[in-house]
């Protein structure tokens, strides 16, 4: 396989987990578009080095997760709300099921935007449904610290849910 190809297939398969991520990191959206490619970029120039030691999708994570990290240590925009958090993407939802689904997107990602990056880290890569261990491959940690980050995310997203109004 070529390494076009073989980069199609990747982003054929992780490229929805890639925007998500990004999108939980840049409100802005062309300073997200910028973001996602800065991310393309080094998936790009890190799949090469890809081998098997992991799962495809940790390795796509980490190498994602990596570069987002970099751009939010680089610029740090307070108290952003991303662009079209309270849209529903539900083929037919009843108006009452998608305001309230709406509205608890929104409290979400205003409660997600007050957590400390740490926390926002281990909350995006869970909510993008790795395991525990996947989480702790991503961030380069043990199995258990990984839990243990997780548990207090966790907790520490309910408090931030509660204060939002």
């Amino acid at each position: 396989m070529t390494p076009e190809a073989r980069f199609a297939a990747v982003l054929e398969r992780h490229g929805p987990a890639l925007r998500r991520l990004v999108a939980a990191w840049e409100r802005d959206a062309a300073a997200r578009e910028d973001l996602l490619q800065d991310v393309l970029l080094a998936l790009w120039r890190a799949l090469p080095r890809f081998r098997g030691d992991c799962a495809e999708r940790t390795f796509v994570l980490r190498v994602a997760n990596n570069r987002v990290l970099s751009h939010r240590f680089r610029r740090r925009p307070a108290g952003e709300e991303l662009d079209g958090a309270g849209e529903v993407h539900d083929p037919a939802p009843t108006p009452e099921r998608a305001a309230t689904a709406a509205e608890r997107l929104r409290r979400l990602v205003r409660a997600l935007e007050t957590l400390p990056d740490g926390t926002r880290q281990v909350l995006t890569l869970a909510l993008e449904g790795l395991t525990r261990g996947e989480i702790a491959a991503v961030l380069g940690v043990t199995e258990n610290n990984a839990a243990v980050r997780l548990s207090r995310a966790r907790r520490a997203l309910h408090d931030a849910m509660e204060k939002t109004p």
